[in-house]
C-alpha cells in the first residue's frame, strides 16, 4: 500500500510539474513570439528611415532655371506690366508648382536639401528688391504721389523671410503665418495692381529716370553678391577643393541672377518705347544676353578650388566674373539713360 501511495504522490508531482512547465513555457513562448513580431516592424521602420529622406529629397529637388520661362502665357491688356506679371508667375511657380522648401521642418524629406532652398531664397531676394522699386519709383508719379496700397502690401510681404514656418517657439508659442502665405498675399496684391493698370486706376510711370534708378539698384544688389563671392573665395578656396558651403552661396546668387534676368527681360518690354527712343536696343540686348548667361551657369558639382588651380575649378570665381560683366553692362545702360 505504501508503494501505491508513493506512486500516486509521484504522479501528482509529475502532473503539477508538467502543468507548471506548460504554464511557464507558455509565458516565455509568448515573449518569444512578441519579440519575433517586433523584429519585422523594426526592420521596416529602419528601411523607411533610410529611404525616406534620400528618395523624398530626390523627388522634391528642382533647380528650375528655365531661361525661356513664359511669364505671361496669356496676352496682357494694354497698360499692364510684363515685369509685374513676371514677379507674379515666378512666385506662383516656386510656391505652388515646385514647392517652397526653405522653411520645411525636419520631418519633411526636403528639409535635407540645401541647393534648392538657397536658390529659392535668392529668387525672392531679387523680387523683394524689385518690389521696393515698384513702390518707390515706378508705381507713383515722380515720387510725390502717395504710395500705391497694393504695391505697399506686396513689397512688405516679399520682405518676409523665406524661412518663416507656421510655428517657431523662438519667436512665439502661437502659430504664425508661413512665408508661403505671405508671398501668396503679395501675388494677390500685384494682380490687383496690374488689373488696375488696365483700367487706368494705377500708375506705372515709364520714364527714363525711373528705369535708370531700377538699373542702379539692381547693379548695387549684384555688387553685394559679388562681395559675398570675393569673401568666400578668399577665406575658403584652395585649401581643400570640396567645400560644403560653396554650393549654398553659388545657388543663392544663381537664384537672384535668374530672377533679375527674367524681370529685366520683361521690364524691357514695358519700356520698349523708351529703349528705342534712346537708341538703347543694342546695349539692352547685350545686357539681357549677359544676364541670361549668368543665370544659366549650372555645374554638375560646385567646386571651390584655387582660382589659379590647374585641375579643380572655382565655380564661385567663374560666377563672379560673369556677375561683374553684368554689372558693367548695367552701368553702361544707366549712363546712356542719364544723358
Amino acid at each position: 500500500m505504501s508503494e501505491n501511495m508513493s506512486e500516486i504522490g509521484a504522479d501528482s508531482r509529475d502532473r503539477i510539474t508538467g502543468e507548471d512547465r506548460r504554464r511557464i513555457g507558455g509565458r516565455f513562448g509568448a515573449g518569444r513570439i512578441v519579440r519575433k513580431s517586433w523584429k519585422p516592424l523594426l526592420i521596416a521602420v529602419a528601411i523607411f528611415a533610410l529611404l525616406y529622406y534620400p528618395i523624398g529629397m530626390a523627388l522634391v529637388h528642382d533647380i528650375d532655371d528655365d531661361l525661356d520661362f513664359n511669364t505671361a502665357p496669356e496676352a496682357l491688356s494694354e497698360g499692364q506690366s510684363h515685369a509685374v506679371q513676371t514677379v507674379v508667375r515666378l512666385i506662383e511657380r516656386e510656391i505652388d508648382e515646385n514647392a517652397w522648401t526653405p522653411n520645411d521642418p525636419w520631418f519633411y524629406p526636403s528639409a535635407g536639401l540645401d541647393n534648392m532652398p538657397n536658390y529659392q531664397l535668392g529668387i525672392v531676394s531679387a523680387l523683394s528688391r524689385f518690389g521696393v522699386e515698384l513702390l518707390d519709383e515706378i508705381g507713383r508719379v515722380r515720387g510725390s504721389s502717395g504710395a500705391d496700397p497694393d504695391l505697399q502690401n506686396a513689397a512688405g510681404r516679399l520682405k518676409i523671410s523665406g524661412e518663416k514656418w507656421t510655428w517657431d517657439p523662438a519667436v512665439s508659442i502661437w502659430p504664425q503665418t508661413a512665408a508661403e502665405s505671405e508671398y501668396r498675399s503679395a501675388v494677390q496684391s500685384l494682380r490687383l495692381y496690374n488689373d488696375r493698370l488696365a483700367n487706368g486706376n494705377a500708375v506705372f510711370d515709364r520714364r527714363a529716370d525711373n528705369l535708370q534708378v531700377v538699373i542702379e539698384r539692381v547693379a548695387n544688389d549684384l555688387g553685394s553678391a559679388s562681395q559675398a563671392i570675393d569673401d568666400h573665395v578668399r577665406e575658403h578656396a584652395g585649401g581643400w577643393w570640396f567645400d560644403y558651403q560653396v554650393d549654398d552661396e553659388f545657388y543663392r546668387i544663381k537664384g537672384k541672377a535668374y530672377a533679375y534676368y527674367l524681370v529685366m527681360r520683361d521690364l524691357g518690354r514695358d519700356f520698349d518705347g523708351l529703349i528705342a527712343e534712346r537708341n538703347l536696343t543694342r546695349p539692352w540686348n547685350e545686357l539681357i544676353g549677359s544676364m541670361r548667361y549668368l543665370a544659366g551657369l549650372d555645374p554638375l558639382v560646385v567646386l571651390n578650388g584655387s582660382p589659379d588651380g590647374l585641375i579643380f575649378p572655382n565655380h564661385l570665381a567663374t560666377q563672379g566674373f560673369y556677375l561683374l560683366r553684368v554689372r558693367t553692362k548695367l552701368k553702361e545702360v544707366s549712363n546712356i539713360l542719364l544723358k
